[in-house]
């Protein structure tokens, strides 16, 4: 005998389909069972308009005398249904890949700096990255070692990778701090094909990787485009087009050279100090990445 309403069989299946996507894309271990399970329940009973607790208790949802839905309400609501599971596996799959990235990049931004200033022989400013870099990676490692998003659900040789780079790191403390900075670069080099090897075994492209770096670049640049402020927006330039540089190292088709003529146009009006145009030409620089990003990133 039934014992939900037609409306809470409605918000069953929903939660019920939140739940089971955020267990499969978001979550881990303990928590993804749990969230499993709770969508499971939430399934079945919306699916059978029966609660077995709500049998225990006595209650139930169902008004008498309530007449049943119409044709067209079930209609919209299962196109809501169907629009959820589609639309959010898809939402899911794309931030939980977005977000790794971006923590990465976090991370890999020490790395990058302390890797140049090796090989550039500053080994104060080395030694002040390099001491950024082993808590940023801790952080990484210690994340995403107990965390598995649904992007890398797959990878068996995570864990070891994230184990050797922390290895790599650590081995070159004294390089870094007294010993010969050139050998320092070298075995730092190392790290980079780990990680390279990692990103194409779980089927990220090195070209996101470059346009997530990018974009955090272009972010400061876009906040000083709009506070029309062309000092700040031409110190932060040079940064920014190398970053871009990396991005045209991976792919330099039409739509790329779209986004470096924005930016160099952005850094064209800095110059020219025409300030009432750095916020419009900042929103195309901004409208070109994207169109990029979200077929491609």
């Amino acid at each position: 005998m039934s014992n939900i309403s037609q409306l809470e069989r409605l918000l069953r299946a929903f939660l019920g389909i939140a739940f089971l996507e955020l267990a499969f894309f978001w979550l881990s271990g303990g928590w993804q069972i749990g969230s499993y399970i709770v969508g499971a329940v939430l399934i079945v009973t919306a699916g059978i308009s029966f609660c077995p607790l709500y049998k225990i208790l006595g209650v139930s949802t169902i008004q008498r005398n309530a007449k049943g839905p119409g044709a067209i309400p079930v209609v919209i609501a299962s196109v809501l249904l169907v629009s959820l599971a589609v639309g959010g596996g898809y939402a899911s799959s794309f931030f939980t890949r977005k977000l790794f990235l971006e923590d990465f990049n976090a991370m890999n931004n020490h790395y990058k700096q302390t890797l140049f200033l090796t090989g550039k022989n500053e080994r104060e400013k080395a030694i002040a990255n390099y001491e950024r870099l082993l808590p940023a990676y801790k952080n990484f490692q210690d994340k995403y070692s107990a965390y598995r998003p649904y992007a890398l659900k797959g990878d068996e040789k995570l864990d070891a990778d994230l184990v050797r780079v922390s290895s790599m790191l650590s081995s070159v403390s004294s390089l870094v701090r007294i010993g010969d900075l050139h050998q320092a670069h070298l075995d730092l080099e190392k790290v980079r094909p780990v990680f390279q090897e990692m990103f194409k075994r779980n089927g990220f492209s090195m070209l996101a990787v470059a346009l997530v770096d990018f974009h955090d670049a272009m972010e400061l640049m876009l906040d000083a485009a709009n506070a029309k402020d062309e000092s700040k927006l031409m110190n932060l330039y040079p940064q920014v087009s190398d970053n871009l540089k990396v991005v045209e190292a991976e792919a330099n088709d039409s739509e790329i050279q779209v986004i470096r003529k924005n930016l160099d146009d952005l850094f064209a009006l800095a110059k020219e100090a025409r300030r009432d145009q750095l916020p419009g030409k900042g929103e195309e620089l901004k409208s070109s990445f994207v169109k990029v990003y979200l077929k491609r990133g």
